[in-house]
């Protein structure tokens, strides 16, 4: 399957701040968590993505009350039953964020199944993170 990117933002509100006054990293992670899930629901119904890990999420600077973030999230890896994301966040075409997410599909009862799909990675930047998730895996 083609790798698709997938387009989201968001805007840093109060209620959003930590104690510090930036971005707290939980609201971060829920942001981050459904970025994913939009992009593994571009090949699999949303009601059997499970996700079942973060492999990480690192931040280059903190994000500020009132800014704006864009989240750029693709699957770029499909294992058997799961599928893993690279999700970025980008403010002002700079990287802020990168991580990893992998989801598995499963079943009316929870149980994962296999999808069936497989990610062609065509440019070198698929390609390099598609290596990138593989390794994550082993």
């Amino acid at each position: 399957m083609e790798i698709i990117p997938i387009i989201t933002h968001h805007f840093v509100k109060s209620e959003d701040l930590n104690h510090h006054g930036t971005l707290y990293a939980g609201r971060t992670a829920e942001w981050f968590v459904e970025a994913g899930l939009m992009a593994a629901a571009v090949y699999l119904p949303p009601e059997n993505i499970v996700c079942v890990k973060i492999h990480g999420m690192t931040f280059t600077r903190p994000i500020r009350l009132g800014e704006t973030v864009k989240f750029i999230s693709k699957v770029v890896y499909a294992g058997r039953t799961s599928l893993t994301a690279n999700i970025r966040i980008e403010m002002q075409n700079k990287e802020i964020l990168n991580g990893f997410i992998t989801f598995v599909n499963v079943d009316s009862e929870g149980k994962s199944f296999p999808h069936g799909l497989e990610m062609d990675a065509v440019s070198a930047e698929d390609i390099a993170l598609q290596e990138q998730a593989r390794k994550l895996r082993s």
